[in-house]
């Protein structure tokens, strides 16, 4: 053990030499050219330690998710956490500005203090824990950094990764450098992984096997709406939070596909309201008949309903035999396709799907979901879910048989936390 702790520490003095080193070198070259480009450093005197933090005592719970996808799948895990843990501070932090706006519109009522994960460099990991002084803390996804890792082992701060995945180019990467992550990866107080595949690539690097455990993924830890809808009859897809662009897409497809299946209805679901006026003088170019959510209009008299109220959505994919999940035919990334997939309903999206990567490689290794490349793709593959039965009956029984495999993520990490802070 003395050296292990030896060689650890003169690995971390070497590591924190030559990153603080690049990091004065080369800030002013990334400020100029960040200037020209016209972006703005956002964050950085957050990261570099510089912010004024509240007095938040000696009873803290950090959560980290590094930008908007990991945010959002921390989503009922922190609001779980707030309840059962009421006498604990929470810290949340992010390491993108996307990632800071979503977190304080989504917790600014609920976390106690809410900042940018530092540099992974000694003087801003250390300004940064002595003024936010964690009791434990939880990373989502596998974020490593080496330098924050080895100061929290140096605190006896427990430090956690939850949500772990790794994908294979990383894992290239980490394997070819096994001798320095496998250090690292000591400094960890225990890695909760996605999947069967994901532990053990982290074992594989040198995790732990005793410290590295399967919990699932925090993603599918969404319900059903006890709401219960009805929308009159017919098969019905359901077109959720497009974007400009994605209308037009989905519309053509329509329009072949109901002259084939003639009982086909489309709900329409613009991501933002202010677009229904432009959707609305879409929808009548294709000629068929149409009505509106807010005016109860539904598919008994009408083809295709646009759903212009909202907060709707998420409980309308209860009602369809299939989605096509907007955001994903431009550079948005996607949305959550698990609120169609919670009710067996498999989903297609386009090839933009960065925001749920990790969703997507799940749900893509049966028939719950498809990501297509192009608008072609999209209405072939429409169409195969209402020509072909057989296929249809296992995509949805896909559905049901993935999301039911990876339940319990969240109430995993609860029960760890108890076992950590009682």
């Amino acid at each position: 053990m003395f050296f292990f702790t030896m060689y650890n520490n003169c690995i971390m003095y070497i590591y924190g030499l030559i990153t603080t080193l690049l990091f004065l070198i080369f800030l002013p070259f990334i400020y100029i050219v960040r200037a020209i480009n016209g972006k703005f450093l956002y964050g950085w005197r957050e990261k570099l330690g510089f912010f004024s933090a509240p007095d938040l005592g000696d009873k803290v719970i950090m959560y980290h998710g590094v930008s908007v996808g990991e945010v959002i799948a921390l989503e009922n895990l922190i609001k779980a956490t707030k309840n059962n843990f009421p006498d604990y501070k929470l810290v949340v932090t992010t390491g993108t500005k996307t990632g800071q706006d979503i977190a304080h519109k989504k917790y600014g009522e609920i976390a106690d203090f809410i900042t940018y994960f530092p540099f992974d460099i000694p003087f801003c990991v250390n300004r940064f824990l002595s003024k936010v002084n964690p009791t434990v803390v939880l990373i989502a996804e596998t974020e490593l950094w080496p330098t924050f890792a080895y100061n929290c082992k140096k605190r006896n701060i427990p430090l956690y990764v939850i949500n772990g995945r790794i994908s294979d180019s990383t894992y290239r990467t980490y394997k070819m450098f096994s001798f320095f992550f496998k250090q690292i990866l000591k400094n960890y107080s225990g890695i909760y992984t996605q999947s069967d595949y994901d532990n053990q690539k982290l074992i594989n690097i040198g995790a732990d096997a005793d410290k590295t455990q399967v919990m699932k993924n925090l993603k599918f830890d969404v319900k059903r709406s006890p709401d219960k809808i009805s929308m009159g009859t017919g098969r019905i897809i359901i077109a959720g939070s497009t974007h400009q662009g994605e209308d037009e897409i989905v519309l053509k497809a329509f329009v072949k596909l109901k002259k084939e299946f003639s009982d086909v209805k489309l709900l329409l679901a613009p991501r933002h309201p202010k677009r229904v006026p432009q959707v609305v003088e879409l929808v009548k170019n294709t000629g068929m008949s149409y009505g509106l959510r807010s005016q109860n209009d539904n598919f008994e008299s009408k083809d295709i309903v646009l759903l212009d109220t909202l907060g709707e959505l998420g409980k309308m994919y209860q009602i369809c035999d299939f989605a096509f999940i907007g955001g994903s035919f431009n550079k948005t990334g996607g949305h959550n396709p698990l609120e169609a997939v919670v009710y067996s309903k498999p989903v297609v999206s386009g090839p933009s799907i960065h925001n749920f990567r990790d969703i997507y490689g799940i749900l893509s290794r049966s028939k719950a979901g498809k990501v297509v490349k192009t608008a072609e793709e999209l209405e072939l593959y429409m169409e195969k879910l209402l020509s072909d039965d057989e296929f249809y009956k296992s995509a949805c029984q896909d559905c049901e048989t993935v999301f039911n495999d990876q339940q319990g993520a969240m109430q995993f990490v609860i029960d760890k936390l108890k076992q950590i802070l009682n």
